[in-house]
């Protein structure tokens, strides 16, 4: 019996796997999708951070537009009748779920790359390991430049790092005194 007497099941043939996107079509693709969403508001961490404290909670926005409906006097104080509010507010629930995805596949991809990256550094931290090996022989002497290169930056990746970490001293407390020699 031969395999194409086998038949491919329907849902099979009507969801072929998707084609995997390179970074630079998903990047083409999230920026079209910007232009598309209207109205995206970039905010400061400080603004973030101020709106962030006025949050009020979903039962007591729903109760207060209520109020809006209950009198005309207080719709043309606020200036905006209930009904608009209530959209707005469905508005804001709906692209909750916008902003769910969005961060789970943020996360998703972050998650990703840190794992490519933790690939490549295992990789080449034994290419480095078994170069500096074979570079002892000097049958691979033109490993032994690019060994050294390695090496030189190596340290100052490891300089650097301790340079970011200090703190200047706090003032007054006698560490930026600058030293004497002793007679």
């Amino acid at each position: 019996m031969s395999n194409s007497n086998i038949e491919t099941p329907a849902a099979a043939v009507e969801n072929p796997p998707a084609a995997t996107l390179t970074p630079e079509a998903v990047v083409e693709q999230l920026r079209t999708l910007r232009t598309q969403m209207g109205e995206i508001t970039p905010l400061t961490p400080a603004q973030r951070s101020a709106l962030r404290k006025t949050k009020v909670p979903n039962d007591v926005l729903q109760a207060s537009i209520n109020v809006i409906d209950s009198a005309d006097l207080i719709q043309q104080a606020v200036g905006q009748p209930a009904d608009e509010l209530r959209n707005l507010f469905t508005e804001a629930n709906r692209w909750t779920a916008v902003e769910d995805e969005l961060r789970l596949l943020l996360n998703g991809i972050a998650g990703a790359n840190l794992i490519r990256r933790q690939r490549v550094a295992l990789v080449s931290g034994r290419a480095y390991s078994i170069g500096a090996q074979l570079a002892r022989d000097p049958a691979h002497a033109v490993l032994v430049p690019q060994v050294q290169e390695i090496k030189r930056l190596k340290r100052l990746s490891r300089r650097k790092k301790a340079q970011t970490t200090d703190t200047p001293p706090a003032p007054g407390s006698g560490a930026e005194t600058s030293e004497k020699p002793k007679p």
